[in-house]
């Protein structure tokens, strides 16, 4: 009898336990996974890339964390000399939301500075692999989330939209063009402004300032322009881009970034894994976890 009741209650228990991880909030199909790409304590994950100097190499200091943001920084130069740099993260995303919270700092300029560089900066979407690009490039090929802050006078929006090495759709129609504004409104002097870029693929790019929609394009190319140094094999004219790499840049104006977070939107969609998500858009079940 007392066998039989043991037998019973190991069941039970065996049941108890088997419902409990079925309904675990770890497995919860809704609960997203935000990725927090910036720690706030150091620069773990990412990689830089400057204009003249290897891969790997912070070049005075470009790149730094302190008191808790990420820094685009050129106070240790005594000239820009075309310096311009770039810093990667360490992974490459296709479907993904990205937000950031940036800020630029001051007024002044270091010497050799061009004057577009006032007060902006970027967020480089799609971007190619670091180790690909030239020793003397200047920007990666890339989708770039242009990041300005306001001069006092001009209009100056935001989250723009310029193409080094790439060119986009918008309404069905190849822009070849370099830059091209947003909609968003002029965030003037030292203020944070959250943005945000919701990337589908090659399909379609949303950019977002504090909640609104300000700029969209769909069908990213690769297309020569505003680029240099860059190695013509990996430039195809007209491939499209799927995915890449996301990189902060430093272009000689002092940029501050206290929060980079990531959802990545490509993932399990098999109901029968542990990990699987429903807000997933892009299905790769190689990432399953039964």
């Amino acid at each position: 009898m007392k066998l039989a009741w043991s037998i019973l209650f190991a069941g039970l228990v065996f049941v108890l336990v088997f419902c409990s991880s079925e309904n675990s909030p770890d497995q919860d199909p809704d609960k997203k996974e935000w990725i927090s790409l910036f720690n706030g304590h150091n620069l773990d994950g990412w990689t830089p890339k400057i204009r003249g100097v290897p891969l790997g190499e912070n070049y005075l200091n470009t790149f730094r964390v302190h008191q808790g943001v990420l820094q685009a920084n050129y106070e240790d130069y005594k000239d820009f000399d075309d310096r311009y740099a770039h810093l990667f993260y360490k992974d490459s995303f296709s479907y993904y939301h990205l937000i950031a919270e940036y800020r630029t700092v001051g007024d002044s300029t270091i010497p050799g500075a061009p004057d577009w560089a006032y007060r902006n900066n970027g967020l480089m979407l799609h971007a190619q692999p670091p180790e690909t690009m030239g020793f003397e490039q200047d920007f990666p090929i890339s989708l770039e989330m242009q990041l300005l802050s306001g001069n006092g006078v001009d209009e100056r929006p935001t989250a723009n939209l310029c193409t080094p090495g790439t060119h986009v759709h918008l309404a069905d129609t190849l822009y070849t063009g370099h830059c091209i504004q947003s909609t968003s409104k002029t965030y003037n002097g030292d203020t944070w402004v959250r943005v945000e870029a919701i990337v589908l693929g090659d399909s379609i790019i949303h950019h977002i300032v504090e909640g609104d929609t300000v700029f969209t394009y769909t069908k990213p190319v690769l297309g020569k322009g505003v680029v240099n140094e860059y190695d013509p094999e990996y430039l195809v004219e007209g491939k499209p881009v799927k995915s890449g790499y996301i990189t902060i840049q430093g272009e000689s104006h002092p940029t501050e970034f206290r929060k980079i977070e990531l959802l990545d939107l490509c993932g399990c969609t098999d109901k029968k894994a542990k990990n699987y998500k429903r807000y997933f858009i892009r299905s790769d079940n190689r990432k399953c976890v039964y």
